[in-house]
């Protein structure tokens, strides 16, 4: 089991967590029209990438959402942010 640092309240397994989704994927829409293409491209398509991630992630016991950096090569933490200090995600 991996060990998740939530950035207000510290250490915690990971099965206090629930993945939130890519960071930097955002959602098409508001005042213009979206197409099914653009739409399924949102839902659907990853690039998957080995390596270094941007997640957001959300802690379930403080509720607070963050974006954790994980390295998907050897399943380690690299950093957590909280998402307020950069703006909007």
């Amino acid at each position: 089991m991996q060990i998740f640092p939530c950035p207000f309240c510290g250490p915690r397994t990971e099965s206090e967590f629930h993945f939130a989704g890519d960071a930097g994927n955002h959602r098409p829409g508001g005042s213009e029209p979206v197409t099914a293409d653009r739409w399924s491209d949102y839902l659907h398509n990853r690039s998957n990438l080995r390596g270094a991630a941007n997640e957001i992630w959300i802690h379930l016991t403080c509720g607070e959402a963050f974006r954790m950096e994980r390295d998907t090569i050897h399943h380690g933490v690299l950093a957590s942010h909280e998402l307020s200090s950069e703006g909007t995600e």
